[in-house]
């Protein structure tokens, strides 16, 4: 897959003396869903400025589509729309005059039919004459999207954009978003809700204390890194794990009632037909189970906690 963004190197240290990035190499594909999660202060928005021209970087390079952020800044812009987490767009302005100003600002003909179905998409339409100081907090944030979409990027970056947004809204953005990467809009997501990655992403990078500690397939990270759990519940609770069990990864939980192992899903022994013998031999008795797997949640906390 070929790449749309290329990150060198990159580090941002600001006149705080607080270095927010810490040589940083990524590239970005055309046509992906990249979500990029890390803790508060990890430095997403940083990142994500830098790429967009609203940061500088203090050293290493940024290409999008070969161009230079910083020496082609004009043709770098124009490829890409940001949702960034503020709402920040003039109250006292309509949507339709806001969103199709916004196009203007990238030099782009009027096109009130691509407008039309920009809002029609983000259920704007019926607001389309409402001034944004009127509207919700859900519907500013459709607002932020229709402005980022009006000139019809290429590169869609959205930070936190589901922030304080409400379960169906939440949905629609995320169908758009399926549409956009199937219409080649490359995407590049920050959200602190981590089960929406592990839904839309095609790869997660994790981003901790300025730097990148992993970029990975989302499938072959969780395969990689995802544990399975086989969860007995016992008909009599246990003190101790019995002698004679110590080779399995076994774990008493729930007062001694409940029997967990862990085990690897991709190994073709997963050890579960033996654990249960040696069960059966030792007359310990379960009344039910199942099985559990890690998500992507369970994954991040374990590699952020570890750094």
């Amino acid at each position: 897959m070929k790449q749309l963004i290329s990150i060198r190197g990159l580090s941002k240290t600001y006149d705080s003396g607080f270095q927010a990035l810490k040589h940083l190499d990524l590239d970005i594909h055309r046509g992906e869903i990249f979500a990029l999660l890390g803790p508060n202060g990890a430095g997403k928005t940083t990142l994500i400025g830098i790429i967009c021209g609203i940061v500088n970087p203090s050293s290493g390079t940024v290409t999008v589509d070969g161009h230079d952020v910083v020496l082609d800044y004009r043709a770098t812009r124009t490829k890409i729309g940001l949702v960034p987490q503020e709402l920040c767009t003039d109250s006292f302005e309509t949507v339709w005059a806001t969103v199709n100003f916004s196009r203007g600002l990238f030099g782009k003909p009027r096109d009130h039919a691509f407008v039309e179905k920009v809002l029609r998409d983000l259920s704007l339409w019926d607001k389309r004459h409402s001034k944004i100081l009127a509207l919700s907090g859900g519907m500013k944030r459709r607002v932020m999207m229709a402005k980022a979409l009006s000139h019809q990027p290429d590169i869609l970056f959205l930070d936190e954009p589901t922030a304080g947004v409400d379960v169906e809204l939440r949905r629609d953005m995320w169908e758009m978003v399926r549409e956009l990467r199937d219409r080649g809009v490359t995407i590049i997501l920050t959200t602190h809700y981590i089960e929406e990655a592990q839904e839309m992403a095609d790869r997660i990078g994790i981003i901790s204390n300025g730097e990148l500690i992993l970029v990975e397939e989302k499938a072959a990270l969780m395969s990689k890194l995802g544990k399975k759990q086989l969860t007995l519940q016992l008909q009599k609770p246990l003190n101790n794990v019995p002698e004679g069990l110590e080779s399995f990864a076994l774990e008493l939980t729930d007062n001694g009632c409940s029997l967990v192992y862990t085990f690897d899903a991709q190994n073709e022994q997963t050890g579960i037909g033996t654990l249960l013998r040696t069960l059966a031999e030792r007359g310990i008795d379960f009344k039910n189970l199942h099985s559990s797997e890690s998500s992507l949640e369970d994954i991040f906390v374990n590699l952020v906690r570890g750094r």
